[in-house]
């Protein structure tokens, strides 16, 4: 079996956009690989740990933090 992971980032217009926005835009997605032959297995959250920087001399430093991602997992 064959896997592919691929990022979903909603664009989101804050004074129009809705959530049926976002699920349009994840549809298309899945459709798009869909009809490459993939079949769509589920949406995961990947949750990550950003280093931190160090700046120069310790100018500008910034703290790691951490982010989620959403990853849409399909299969062949």
């Amino acid at each position: 079996m064959e896997y592919k992971v691929v990022p979903f980032v909603a664009s989101l217009d804050p004074k129009k956009g809705t959530s049926d926005n976002v699920a349009n835009q994840l549809e298309s997605l899945i459709s798009n690989f869909s009809n490459q032959g993939w079949k769509y297995v589920r949406l995961e959250s990947v949750i990550t740990f950003v280093q931190p920087e160090t700046g120069c001399f310790g100018l500008g430093a910034k703290p790691g933090y951490t982010t989620s991602r959403q990853m849409v997992v399909f299969e062949k």
